[in-house]
């Protein structure tokens, strides 16, 4: 499903108009985006958490060229779901169908 169709969705059950629900959707992202960019996790109950996870300084190898560089301690991005949503994902039918054939 893409964003457009995400928002489609979201206008036909709510009964708000597209550019609307378009403009609310886009500020969302912007606000995770500028939130977790600021060392900020957001926490969304019965959802999940979007978290910014530490990875380690390490020693990455250059097979091709026998080398090796050094990749700095930084932060990635993550998402980790609610224990209500993952439930509800592993008891769709609709889901568990797609996944066996």
């Amino acid at each position: 499903m893409t964003k457009a169709e995400v928002i489609s969705e979201i206008a036909d059950k709510t009964g708000i108009e597209k550019a609307d629900v378009q403009a609310t959707v886009e500020a969302f992202f912007k606000v995770v985006k500028d939130s977790m960019a600021n060392g900020n996790n957001i926490y969304v109950r019965g959802f999940g958490s979007f978290i910014n996870k530490k990875r380690a300084k390490k020693v990455a190898r250059n097979i091709s060229k026998n080398t090796s560089i050094i990749i700095d301690e930084h932060y990635v991005p993550s998402f980790k779901p609610s224990k209500s949503f993952v439930s509800k994902i592993k008891n769709s039918k609709k889901v568990k169908s797609e996944v066996v054939s």
